[in-house]
């Protein structure tokens, strides 16, 4: 497990389009997340910008020349590194002449953004007036995530991925001055690069066989936003939660790179903190580690995961009839945490409840060859070589089983995602204000005007209109 907190290894193939013709069907990308210590290397030198080729950007994402772009995708191994706990992130040289910059590879969110002014919390910063090819596009971006937001300006200029690429590339960058909680202490990253569905982000990329074993098992993509998928059931020790296959989807379920822990909606993390301390063969623990609050610590000579169970998680196949089962084993999911304390080591719970969504975080995504198949709109998981601790394995993968005892939908009806739906409610909303409003004063002004002299033709008001309209 040491091996595993301490390094990453990311063979990641992604060229982001501007021009892509409409009959070009995006390929799959690839997060092997690998269990093993990344070989450094020095980065290559900067190609120089081929700029006769360089598309204009017109949107936020980073986005590359759909076509004759030379990529080698084993060299990208040694560019990925980080860990579960402060996130994977790649290197990138940015503007002329080069800045280097750590980028977090994220598959939760669809933007490319990277600190444009000096933080506490970030070591480096792209400066913008350092480079010459840099051009301010005269507006500012503002986006918030589940946690955390920054705001920056939006413009253009060359980047270079030193390994795996031989090219430059003219991309649409946002350069950070303001934040809250996007930046945290501990971080090695100064930037981010979404990688989820957007108009903005299109993605090519291919997959390496000798990254994984055996077959790779695919899930649908429910919805075409996040990399939403569906869960029908988990299982701790070998045995089912038995919940509702919708508890697991609420109100999304999906896998994010960008994301540490897996983290559960609160039915079901209650649900699994109950039956991993009930199968765990520990008799009492504080109610801190499971919140994440507390760490557990054991004498050097000692692992803690033979007192834990296996966690699987059943995902439905392509053919809707059956499913697959990922499963992790507690290597994944009781994490070490470096320096502790010289005779002892101590570990943390790496499952966390959330309040709007089932992710498939990093701590489950490091047991598996992961496929992020656009073009067949699905997730693909494999079982990984890499993800071995002493020669063991740590994750499994096995299937199909029938789907006959679940639902045939475990996906909640999704509320308003949409921002033209949410225009469309708010406006009527203020029309039935509005209204709301009128019906009210015609209620009152009789109340105001009830001593003006009236011919006896004319209907009373007060009498008559108020009742007929409350009655």
């Amino acid at each position: 497990m040491g091996a595993l907190a301490r390094a990453l290894l990311l063979p990641l193939l992604a060229q982001w389009l501007l021009r892509a013709a409409p009959a070009l069907a995006p390929a799959p990308f690839t997060l092997p997340l690998q269990v093993a210590s990344a070989a450094r290397h020095p980065a290559s030198p900067a190609p120089e910008p081929v700029t006769s080729a360089l598309a204009r950007a017109n949107g936020l994402a980073l986005a590359l020349e759909p076509a004759g772009v030379n990529a080698n995708f084993l060299a990208m191994v040694d560019n990925l590194q980080g860990d579960s706990g402060r996130g994977y992130y790649l290197e990138m040289l940015i503007g002329t002449p080069p800045q280097k910059l750590q980028i977090l590879v994220d598959t939760g969110s669809s933007n490319f953004a990277v600190a444009g002014a000096p933080h506490s919390y970030v070591d480096t910063y792209f400066d913008a007036e350092r480079s010459s090819t840099y051009r301010f596009k005269g507006f500012e971006v503002t986006v918030k995530y589940t946690q955390g937001s920054w705001t920056g300006f939006m413009g253009e200029d060359v980047v270079t991925i030193p390994k795996g690429f031989n090219s430059s590339f003219l991309v649409n960058i946002a350069t950070i001055f303001k934040s809250e909680n996007f930046f945290l202490p501990g971080i090695k990253w100064n930037g981010i690069l979404g990688l989820a569905y957007a108009t903005l982000a299109k993605v090519l990329g291919g997959i390496e066989p000798s990254l994984y074993k055996g077959d790779i098992w695919y899930t649908p993509i429910k919805e075409e936003w996040y990399y939403q998928i569906e869960i029908l059931k988990l299982e701790i020790g070998g045995q089912s939660l038995n919940l509702d296959c919708k508890e697991y989807n609420a109100d999304k379920a999906i896998v994010d790179s960008g994301t540490t822990l897996l983290r559960l909606p609160q039915k079901v993390f209650d649900a699994v903190v109950e039956a991993v301390a009930r199968t765990s063969m520990i008799p009492e623990f504080s109610d801190g580690f499971w919140s994440g609050a507390q760490l557990a610590c054991w004498a050097n000579s000692e692992t803690p995961w033979s007192y834990f169970p296996k966690i699987s998680i059943y995902l439905r196949e392509e053919n809707s009839s059956r499913s697959f089962r990922i499963t992790i084993l507690p290597q994944l999911y009781i994490q070490p945490m470096m320096g502790a304390g010289l005779n002892y080591e101590c570990y943390r719970f790496g499952i966390s409840s959330s309040t709007n969504a089932l992710v498939i975080g990093a701590t489950v995504m490091e047991g598996f060859y992961v496929v992020f198949d656009r073009a067949q709109k699905r997730v693909g998981f494999a079982a990984s070589p890499c993800a071995e601790i002493a020669g063991a394995p740590v994750s499994e993968i096995s299937g199909p089983f029938s789907t006959e005892d679940i639902a045939s939908n475990c996906v909640p009806a999704q509320a308003l995602n949409d921002p033209i739906l949410w225009i469309v409610s708010y406006t009527l909303m203020s029309v039935c204000g509005v209204i709301l409003l009128i019906l009210i004063l015609l209620l009152l002004i009789p109340f105001q005007c009830r001593h003006t002299p009236r011919d006896p033709e004319v209907v009373n008001d007060e009498s008559s209109l108020v009742r007929h309209r409350w009655k």
